[in-house]
């Protein structure tokens, strides 16, 4: 299967503080744990992940501290059930360290890769370089305080259509 898994993380990559996209962002409350939390988001990048996943142009998985709640999410995104790359509520190094687990597993199973997360998506160095080495990942690592971008999600579009090439480059951004 050529379609590739689209790890999306919450908190600054949709969830920003001055999200964009040209129109003014929703703002509504999310729960976890019985805690509200105010997320803000643009309604056109959510539509736009929904429209994806839908299509089957990208597969998408939360990857996130908020998978243990991720039900939430979508009733508040009307977004179809998606896949969780965990389902424990952790936070800190277990949420760093499960995040970059899922990373490898997406690559293990011979899957493309396809990871936004505004902190955990490494820009440089050995890991950055064994998630890239063979082409099958595009990382992302948008802004925290604007999330996930057009061009982002023109990026990942491009990434998902093309077609799995030996020696094609990934990359981070």
């Amino acid at each position: 299967m050529n379609t590739p898994i689209w790890l999306l993380d919450v908190d600054g990559v949709i969830n920003a503080s001055r999200p964009g996209w040209g129109a003014a962002p929703t703002k509504a409350t999310a729960y976890a744990a019985g805690t509200g939390y105010t997320m803000r988001w643009a309604p056109a990048l959510v539509d736009r992940i929904r429209d994806l996943h839908k299509a089957g142009t990208v597969e998408v998985r939360w990857c996130t501290t908020w998978c243990a709640f991720a039900e939430e999410l979508e009733r508040l995104w009307r977004l179809p059930v998606l896949g969780r790359a965990f389902t424990e509520d952790i936070n800190g190094s277990a949420a760093s360290l499960a995040k970059l687990a899922a990373a490898r597993q997406v690559l293990a199973e011979g899957r493309r890769l396809i990871w936004t997360d505004d902190v955990e998506v490494p820009l440089w160095g050995e890991v950055h370089d064994e998630l890239i080495a063979d082409g099958r990942a595009l990382l992302i690592r948008p802004k925290g305080s604007t999330g996930l971008q057009p061009e982002h999600l023109d990026e990942i579009e491009a990434f998902a259509r093309t077609a799995e090439l030996p020696g094609t480059e990934g990359g981070a951004r």
